[in-house]
């Protein structure tokens, strides 16, 4: 179906021609246009202009004016939960009686959303692509979006026949498009796949279903859809033509970020994203459906390519849509192969350096997103109630708070083993007993061990310490003194990592001890 011209003959060539215009809006120099395939975008002085097109896809009708009515009140109702100061409000574009078109007055011919415009360089795509995403950025977008989906309403309903739907959309939307542009039996082999895992999966997702994890979310959660609004990472641009399609499993919701960061690169932000967001939420039931997930948002991303390819103008701008359209599709098959899971303990007293090297390692073992990063310090926090940056007071670091510490820490372990994902433990495991504990959980579940203990000079350890800035460790000086004279007993099956030099030193050292089997 054309773009401009609908079902019911709407013709939205003068509409489109009207708000290309610099009079229309008051404004000099041109005004600038983007095409999506659904909607095309009018930037004018500091505002934004979003008319929808009139199109029909299998998950979609924009096919009629009080279709793209409804749509736009949608849009703007639904992004007021993360945006309100950019959602401004919906205007008609009318005719008036002398037939001149004229915004916000006149008999309605079209309907456009309203928007705070912000400058390029804060849209989190351009962020990524300049590397300009900083960690603690990720961290502060991971809180943001753990923070929303908290208060997004439940939806009641089965976990399972959601996502089957889904990949049933996703094949059929592939389905859809001119042969050729992706390759059918590849088309035909990943709904296999899915709908294979997702026969293994379906108990699971009905329980998280049933315990309130299915909620109304944003639906299209990428990179080009957050931007930095006044220091704050901000989304916007929700999914707002379907709520099915936005009623998801909130790791669903996550997915579509984690896989947007990976196809660009970007391991070590999406390791940075998923944990803390896992961290904040309590997240760690789900873990298994995450394969899953993020090939069904690589293959959203592969049809919505492929769509677009059709719409470009000249063989080169085409060309390359079909390319992108192809990578999201064998990116989507390879998100459903997984290794096996490892586990891998990171020891050590205060200041050797154990968070440093952890947050290093995670992004490269196993796949994508990497492996799941446990730290006492983060889980300590999140028992006693607390944001894992707040301080808690000596009575929380009694050998009783310890022990609950680090038998809730063995449990969470076991259950991302045996969701398949590896691990990565970072704990101080001065007592033999403990490290033994994680030993057992490794010959238990059968995954492959690594033990590092990390050491390093008491000066070094000190320096390190009161150089600390909001992390979770509330460990001093004095905590390391204490910790040095510990008696640590025997390091059996443990291997010693000097933990001096630059980080890629220390890294290097233990990806050496640790052996093959990481990414490079």
């Amino acid at each position: 179906m054309s773009a401009s011209v609908a079902n019911d003959g709407t013709d939205q060539a003068q509409v489109v021609a009207f708000l290309s215009d610099p009079a229309t809006f008051g404004v000099s120099g041109p005004v600038e246009r983007i095409d999506t395939h659904a909607a095309m975008i009018f930037l004018a002085g500091d505002r934004v202009y979003k008319l929808k097109r009139a199109v029909r896809f299998p998950y979609l009708d924009f096919t009629t004016p009080a279709k793209r009515k409804a749509v736009c009140e949608a849009e703007l109702a639904l992004n007021s939960r993360t945006a309100p100061e950019l959602y401004l409000g919906v205007e008609p574009v009318g005719r008036e009686p002398d037939g001149r078109l004229a915004l916000g007055r006149g008999e309605p011919l079209d309907w456009v959303v309203v928007m705070q415009r912000f400058p390029a360089d804060c849209l989190f795509e351009d962020m990524a692509r300049e590397h300009r995403l900083g960690l603690g950025l990720v961290r502060e977008l991971a809180d943001r979006i753990a923070a929303f989906h908290a208060a997004a309403p439940v939806v009641p309903g089965a976990g399972a026949a959601r996502v089957c739907a889904v990949i049933e959309g996703n094949r059929a939307s592939m389905a859809a498009l001119p042969a050729g542009i992706l390759p059918e039996a590849d088309c035909n082999l990943l709904a296999e796949r899915s709908l294979a895992l997702l026969a293994q999966l379906a108990p699971l997702l009905d329980r998280r279903a049933a315990s309130g994890h299915v909620r109304h979310c944003h639906g299209d959660l990428h990179l080009a859809n957050i931007c930095l609004w006044q220091g704050r990472p901000t989304l916007f641009d929700c999914l707002e033509f379907n709520p099915e399609l936005a009623t998801t499993d909130v790791l669903y919701d996550l997915a579509f970020l984690l896989m947007d960061l990976s196809q660009r690169g970007l391991r070590r932000e999406a390791s940075v994203l998923f944990n803390r967001y896992c961290d904040m939420r309590g997240e760690s039931d789900g873990l298994a459906a995450m394969p899953l997930f993020l090939a069904m948002r690589a293959a959203v991303r592969a049809h919505v390519e492929a769509s677009a390819a059709g719409r470009q103008d000249g063989a080169a701008a085409r060309n390359a849509k079909i390319a992108a359209a192809r990578h999201y599709l064998a990116a989507a098959l390879g998100f459903l192969d997984r290794p096996a899971p490892r586990l891998i303990a990171i020891g050590g007293l205060s200041g050797t350096g154990k968070s440093t090297l952890a947050g290093h390692l995670a992004p490269l073992i196993g796949a994508a997103p990497g492996a799941r990063l446990l730290r006492t310090d983060v889980l300590r926090k999140r028992i006693a109630g607390v944001a894992p940056e707040d301080h808690l007071p000596a009575e929380s670091y009694t050998a009783e708070h310890n022990a609950i510490v680090y038998q809730r820490f063995l449990e969470e372990a076991r259950g991302v083993i045996e969701a398949g994902m590896s691990l990565v433990l970072d704990g101080v495991f001065a007592k033999t007993a403990e490290r033994g504990a994680v030993m057992d959980l490794a010959r238990a579940t059968g995954a492959p061990f690594c033990g590092l203990w990390l050491e390093a000079p008491r000066a070094v350890m000190h320096e390190r310490v009161a150089q600390r800035r909001g992390d979770a460790s509330d460990a001093d000086g004095a905590v390391i003194d204490r910790q040095l004279e510990y008696a640590l007993g025997d390091l059996a099956g443990w291997v010693s990592v000097l933990a001096v030099g630059s980080r890629e030193d220390v890294l290097a050292r233990a990806l050496a001890a640790i052996g093959p089997s990481v990414q490079k």
